[in-house]
């Protein structure tokens, strides 16, 4: 096996325990948590506002560790922060460790993912590099599978956390072992965001795309059990989320010959069916499986998308460039959460879904109408 498609699995496994695993296990546990630790709705929402703040904040330090340490670095912090954050969870006696722990383990995926498109950079051949970042960012696809089985298998959310720590250890054993040192450029400058006119569709795209997101893993295994569907609803949804969102392994073909607006395009529009859906048939079973499978392959694709469309408009600082778009990305998905909790006693959970699914189709009609046409031959599509 290459250097090249050895760090594409090491990758791929660290995004899976890091952001498949670690960040979202939160909304599966949702219903337990309340139960369990007796923890009112607002704090709930400010809750898991807290484990995307840990994920902006990592964002935010992981090219300082990169430009000292070299791209490998964080990737490392990383793993560990998901083992350490999902253990404190594991055995929280109160809210308060619980939201330390969540905090923790959310800001594992900002060290990890940004620092790939930089590693892949290094290691690959240009023609390699989007089917390999496609694959690695899929890897969160595979962790929700696993999360989702594991939740089938554990009757108690506090094992499941455990779990998942263990797994983080392993995976990040085995990226260590896997993904070579790499020394800090020199003469680097630090940059942790790149402003870029290029960039101003992908940001806009990485906003709606992380509020939408954000709002269904937070909340779907909330709204099914509100719907009557039963405690093994969630994970369901969660394995079948996973499970579709494999097709994330497509969107580097997807986006080389489509171009990464129109991806995009696409998984906002899918983004938006399956919230509708989980708004209108919380209670119905086939419903809910249709919408977790239709978010599955509109999260993975637009996620996987989203690093391949900045690299082709910013070439010579692609990690810089992701960082950018998920920074802003990250901003709008931290308050998603308090923001839900906040209006659900008034408004009820599937309003807010509704109002959230409407926002994104419209974004994915004005990226769509937005822009020139493209020329023959430009795979930019900027």
């Amino acid at each position: 096996m290459t250097v090249a498609w050895r760090v594409g699995v090491a990758g791929g496994a660290l995004m899976g325990v890091t952001f498949g695993m670690a960040r979202y296990a939160f909304g599966l546990t949702l219903p337990a948590v309340r139960t369990a630790l007796d923890v009112p709705e607002l704090v709930l929402g400010l809750i898991g506002s807290g484990t995307f703040a840990g994920f902006l904040l990592s964002l935010l330090a992981a090219p300082s560790l990169a430009r000292w340490r070299g791209p490998r670095a964080p990737t490392t912090v990383g793993g560990t922060s998901a083992a350490v954050g999902c253990g404190l969870v594991a055995v929280a006696p109160s809210p308060g460790v619980l939201a330390l722990g969540a905090l923790v383990a959310g800001s594992a995926a900002g060290w990890v993912w940004a620092s790939y498109s930089t590693i892949v950079a290094a290691v690959a051949e240009p023609p390699q590099r989007p089917r390999l970042l496609a694959g690695i960012t899929t890897g969160a696809a595979a962790g929700l599978v696993v999360v989702g089985g594991l939740a089938l298998v554990v009757d108690s959310w506090r094992w499941l956390w455990a779990g998942i720590a263990l797994a983080a250890t392993a995976a990040t054993a085995v990226n260590r072992w896997a993904v070579p040192f790499l020394a800090p450029a020199e003469g680097a400058r630090l940059r942790v965001l790149r402003p870029h006119r290029g960039l101003g569709r992908p940001i806009g795209f990485a906003v709606v795309l992380f509020v939408g997101a954000t709002a269904y893993f937070t909340y779907a295994t909330d709204a099914a059990e509100r719907g009557g569907l039963g405690p093994a609803a969630g994970a369901t949804v969660f394995v079948l989320v996973g499970a579709a969102g494999l097709a994330g392994l497509g969107a580097g073909v997807l986006a080389d010959r489509a171009g990464g607006r129109a991806v995009a395009v696409t998984a906002l529009l899918l983004l938006g069916i399956a919230l509708a859906l989980l708004g209108l048939g919380s209670g119905s079973l086939p419903a809910v499986l249709v919408s977790a499978a239709l978010f599955g392959a509109a999260n993975t694709v637009g996620s996987a998308a989203l690093p391949i469309w900045t690299a082709t408009l910013v070439p010579d600082d692609p990690g810089a460039a992701f960082t950018t778009t998920l920074v802003v990305g990250s901003v709008a998905a931290t308050l998603t959460p308090a923001v839900i909790g906040a209006v659900v006693p008034t408004t009820g959970l599937r309003g807010v879904l509704l109002g959230v699914a409407g926002l994104v189709a419209t974004t994915a009609v004005v990226l769509r109408l937005s822009g020139e046409r493209r020329q023959p031959g430009d795979r930019s599509d900027v």
